[in-house]
């Protein structure tokens, strides 16, 4: 914690207890953070007090500040109001950093006669209507597709004053020829009928959707009573897509009136809330935001900002808020809930689960942008989740393959911040090895890789994986202490079996979460040196195969089969070459003679 200045100590002293907004400044006058508080000397002083433990990040924040200013508020709920419009105005350093600079549209109720209904990026201080703004447009073309459904109204942008209708200066246009406007330009609809439909359009836009249901069923038995059954089926059939419409948005019970909601999902700093508006059960509005927490600030005050900004964004009058959290504000009108089980619990869930969503989205978007940083993340994870002593960027991992002891050989594959480096691959003939041992053969090829590198000099792994469990681990311990370098390279073992991970002289398996990257990233190299070891002793076992079969032609020796494996390296590229080609490895005759072979058993 550092030491505050003469004049700092001074400043807090004398602030007082009571709630308010605090704003810090450096030396250069400029601007670091702005918070609020139930009290501000408590609050202010907590920043430079010896003894508390804070983060690094609020030290160093801390240390800057030169000049303390404030302003009393009557209630901590004014603060937070004063707090919020403070950091969108000045948007301080330290203060966390919202991201939502997406324009969504609204939907529009233009002010009008005969007023339009329509979707508007910017709104404008004309005295219309604004209902959203809607993050998914998807939701709000469906909105406004059921609106054109259940109430015809105009699309055009004609001046329809009275007088020109009267005048007949105006004609029906496709619209109404097909049933979406109901004509009021040659006045064939009222101004009365007209502004009726806009009222129900507005009780859709903000969830009231019990009023509309009910004025349709008046409609539809209004028409039935005076024996208009094809009006009244009109109406019957408006009420049925209505209620369809409400049925798939409704989630929880409908006795919910009027709530907002509010969850948030965190990721290293990046702080995600999502926010719902419920009226009558239904979710009527979403909506995610997205900023970076730089000081550590507490989820609550976090949430709290990211609320007051989203209601102002929403022009939000709901009373009741729900939260992941008990809060509580003196002054305030709202009403803040913490609901542990039932419908409003489930609303909460919900919403928890629209920030990792957005959440997921928005950080594989970021690693994509950035792939060296989401390779730096991954190498720290692994360190954690191994418990090693430094970052993995370089693993390198050993298999064995034979075939009932025949032509045994050994893979090592490595992988470099997280991700195979091909160029690096080897491949072990094994040599001392006469019989099927893998302890044996684990131990050869482990001491030659690293007596060889340490020769040689080049860079050793931090990381050594080993296929095969508890005993092949210890072959390549013993290698490794035999080269003098089993302190320097940390080493694990995989079980084939059961996916476990172990250390050398560990009897109990290391705990990795099974669904973890680490585990996958060790699943994924085990996997690779076993596709690599299994195709590099197909590929030996051909190539004797293929030698016995050459030594059985009369007149073609041991040496001679591998004259022509050693010159054209793949049986396939013996195959494919001309008796010429292979005249000038073994001469014309034996050529001759492979050939002939060869082209004997071509189709076989």
């Amino acid at each position: 914690m550092p030491y505050p200045t003469q004049a700092i100590e001074e400043i807090v002293r004398t602030l007082p207890e009571n709630p308010g907004v605090y704003r810090y400044y450096d030396q250069d006058n400029q601007l670091l953070y702005i918070g609020k508080a139930k009290n501000l000397r408590k609050r202010v002083s907590s920043y430079f007090t010896k003894g508390i433990q804070v983060s690094a990040r609020i030290q160093v924040m801390a240390s800057k500040v030169r000049t303390i200013e404030y302003s009393v508020v009557g209630t901590e709920f004014e603060a937070l109001l004063l707090e919020n419009s403070l950091i969108k105005q000045h948007q301080p350093k330290y203060n966390i950093n919202l991201k939502d600079g997406k324009t969504y549209p609204f939907i529009t109720i233009k002010k009008e006669r005969f007023p339009r209904v329509f979707a508007m990026r910017n709104r404008v201080d004309d005295g219309s209507e604004y209902y959203g703004p809607y993050s998914s447009i998807s939701r709000m073309r469906i909105i406004l597709d059921v609106l054109r459904k259940l109430f015809p109204l105009r699309t055009c942008n004609l001046a329809l004053g009275q007088a020109a209708i009267d005048a007949g200066k105006f004609k029906v246009c496709l619209e109404y020829q097909i049933g979406l406007c109901l004509g009021p330009c040659e006045g064939l609809q009222s101004e009365i009928a007209y502004n009726e439909s806009i009222k129900q359009v507005r009780h859709i836009l903000r969830g009231n959707h019990r009023q509309v249901i009910d004025y349709l069923k008046v409609q539809m038995d209004a028409a039935s009573a005076q024996l208009q059954f094809e009006r009244a089926e009109q109406w019957r059939e408006k009420l049925e897509l209505l209620q369809h419409y409400t049925h798939k948005s409704t989630v929880v019970n409908p006795a919910i009136h009027n709530v907002d909601v509010c969850n948030y999902y965190t990721y290293n700093r990046y702080f995600f809330v999502n926010y719902l508006k419920v009226v009558e059960g239904t979710v009527v509005q979403t909506h995610t935001v997205e900023f970076r927490n730089l000081v550590d600030e507490d989820p609550e005050d976090l949430l709290l900002y990211a609320l007051t900004d989203i209601r102002n964004k929403y022009k939000s009058t709901s009373t009741e808020i729900i939260l992941p959290m008990e809060v509580e504000y003196a002054g305030g009108d709202l009403h803040f809930v913490c609901p542990k089980i039932g419908d409003k619990h489930k609303l909460l869930d919900l919403s928890k689960r629209n920030a990792m969503a957005y959440a997921q989205q928005k950080l594989k978007a970021i690693e994509l942008r950035n792939p060296m940083k989401r390779s730096m993340e991954l190498m720290e994870r692994m360190k954690s989740d191994l418990g090693l002593k430094a970052l993995p960027k370089h693993i390198e991992c050993f298999d064995n393959s034979n075939m009932q002891g025949s032509y045994p050989v050994s893979s090592c594959v490595v992988f470099k911040d997280g991700k195979p480096s091909k160029s690096d691959y080897r491949i072990f003939n094994v040599k001392t090895v006469g019989q099927i041992d893998d302890f044996a053969t684990m131990e050869e090829v482990v001491y030659r890789r690293y007596r060889r590198l340490t020769d040689e000099g080049q860079a050793l792994p931090n990381l050594i994986v080993i296929d095969g469990g508890k005993g092949q681990l210890g072959a390549a311990v013993k290698s490794l202490e035999k080269v003098g370098i089993f302190h320097q390279i940390e080493v694990i073992g995989i079980a084939k079996r059961l996916e476990e991970l172990y250390k050398p002289g560990d009897s109990i398996p290391m705990h990795v979460d099974k669904a973890s990257d680490t585990l996958k990233v060790i699943q994924h190299l085990r996997n690779e040196a076993h596709r690599f070891a299994i195709t590099a002793h197909r590929n030996r076992r051909s190539k004797g195969s293929f030698k016995t079969e050459l030594i059985q032609i009369e007149g073609i020796g041991e040496k001679t089969a591998a004259d022509l494996l050693r010159h054209f390296k793949s049986i396939k590229k013996i195959r494919e070459s001309t008796e010429a080609q292979m005249a000038d490895v073994i001469g014309p005759a034996k050529a001759a003679l492979v050939a002939a072979y060869l082209a004997s058993t071509a189709s076989v």
